[in-house]
């Protein structure tokens, strides 16, 4: 898979009791954790590349959850 080229965004981060939190400032709906402020930055750059996955079949289902 050819990669994709590399983005510059913003990390927004802060420490809780235990972890860091954090989202990007670009995407705001992508929010995660990390015991580390590394592990927060990769887990970041997973969120960001799963929601910008192009693979999606055509075939794809929604269902509506309750959180």
């Amino acid at each position: 898979m050819p990669k994709r080229s590399e983005q510059r965004l913003t990390m927004i981060y802060w420490k809780s009791d235990k972890f860091w939190l954090g989202r990007l400032r670009e995407f705001p709906d992508i929010m995660t954790q990390g015991r580390t402020l590394k592990e927060l930055e990769e887990n970041l750059r997973d969120a960001y590349q799963l929601m910008m996955l192009d693979d999606v079949p055509a075939d794809y289902a929604l269902k509506e959850i309750t959180v």
